[in-house]
């Protein structure tokens, strides 16, 4: 093995809460979101992934520190530092949308494989939700993390469709630094949504606790050492974020190019967008795209099960971790939760109401519900007794508050509009 692949090897171990965080973001309600971008806007909204990049990268690098740093979790700093009433609704609402979050992905999932080879997208969600469940709980955690790391290749297959269709690379780069945008409910809905799945609240609350998993067995600290992790926190957590934006790029550039161009711009769900592209770009592209919906999925479902397990268990002041053994009576209220969030997402791809269908309107709430927890989460960065004497620098604090400022501004814009 020469110098330079061991170099490499070296390098990939290091990527870790930030590359799988990074990747869960584009789960299948977010392919959902992008492809209703591109079908309805074109290239005219490939500018969202590229000025989200790095406000997302400031916010997650901020959640990854108070992790790390204060080895809790964001519910666990919540509780120490706000009234008991700010817990429950942080909490509250996380879980209630990564439940919904959930229900979308497997239905997304299942349709994708129903297209793909028939059969029962029933029979599907429940093979999806059960595996995924079964994976977290009796995958030791060290072998869980490094499965998750493959997952994230799926992730290419969206890079490989856009490469699979003829593009005018000068109109491409043309609209995603220079947008022509026009101030109407529409598009600012779409803004949102995008900000939404984008920068979304189960990616702080995972990221942080996974750092914390990290620093969990660790020995006391020495202050170069935690400067050490810090530098690696930041180089993880951008090319984490950079690989998930740069997806979601080339999910918008591919169905702008395909569907939009095609006249297809209403676009509902990942599945039907998988579907628009067979006559439009062909097999290849069909099939990649659904490939891509599944094995996106198999990625953030767990994420956003345990997330909520994370924000629970710590708000309710049990032990949640996923190195935790059930077979020696450790873990129960944390896998209980992350059990309830993935069957109740299950139950819901059963019943009338159609979770696909409100992907948009998820990704419009995720944007909203994301504010108040950025504010929270920036205050909990400078607090000294929260980051043992390393709060976040200048820098930092600027672009953290700068990204919570944007989005705030975003979904006020969106609200006016809808008032009127």
């Amino acid at each position: 093995m020469t110098s330079r692949t061991l170099a490499l090897r070296r390098a990939l171990r290091k990527l870790g809460p930030g590359l799988i965080t990074g990747a869960a973001d584009d789960d299948p309600s977010g392919i959902a979101t992008y492809s209703q971008a591109g079908a309805q806007f074109g290239f005219g909204m490939l500018w969202t992934v590229v000025i989200t990049l790095p406000l997302m990268v400031a916010i997650q690098t901020v959640s990854a520190r108070i992790g790390y740093v204060s080895r809790r979790g964001v519910a666990a700093n919540i509780r120490e530092a706000y009234p008991r009433w700010v817990l429950l609704c942080v909490v509250g609402l996380l879980v209630t949308a990564n439940t919904l979050n959930i229900a979308a992905d497997i239905a997304a999932m299942a349709g994708a494989l129903r297209i793909l080879l028939g059969g029962s997208a029933h029979v599907y969600a429940v093979t999806f939700g059960t595996t995924c469940l079964l994976l977290q709980i009796f995958v030791p955690y060290r072998a869980y993390v490094r499965t998750l790391k493959w997952f994230t290749l799926a992730l290419l297959a969206y890079v490989a469709v856009a490469f699979s269709v003829k593009l005018d690379w000068i109109s491409v780069l043309h609209d995603a630094v220079l947008p022509s945008i026009a101030l109407t409910k529409e598009t600012l809905l779409m803004v949102v949504a995008i900000f939404g799945t984008t920068i979304s609240p189960y990616l702080f609350f995972w990221q942080a606790a996974q750092e914390m998993e990290e620093a969990r067995d660790e020995r006391p600290r020495r202050e170069q050492e935690v400067r050490q992790h810090l530098r690696r926190i930041k180089v993880d957590t951008l090319i984490g974020m950079t690989f998930s934006n740069l997806v979601a790029f080339f999910i918008i550039l591919s169905t702008g190019a395909t569907l939009h161009m095609s006249g297809i711009t209403d676009i509902q769900t990942s599945t039907q967008a998988a579907q628009a592209l067979r006559p439009v770009a062909g097999e290849f592209a069909f099939l990649l795209f659904g490939i891509g919906i599944i094995g996106t999925g198999m990625l953030a479902i767990p994420v956003l099960a345990g997330s909520a397990g994370y924000a629970v268990a710590e708000a309710a002041g049990w032990r949640g971790t996923l190195s935790a053994r059930l077979d020696r009576g450790e873990g129960r209220g944390f896998y209980g939760i992350i059990a309830a969030a993935t069957l109740g997402g299950v139950g819901l791809c059963f019943t009338p109401w159609d979770p696909v269908k409100e992907l948009f309107w998820c990704a419009v709430l995720n944007g909203v519900v994301a504010v108040p927890i950025m504010v929270i989460i920036m205050l909990l960065a400078s607090r000294t007794a929260t980051m043992r004497g390393h709060t976040i620098g200048r820098r930092l604090r600027v672009m953290g508050w700068i990204a919570t400022g944007a989005m705030g501004l975003t979904v006020l814009a969106m609200l006016a509009t809808l008032w009127r």
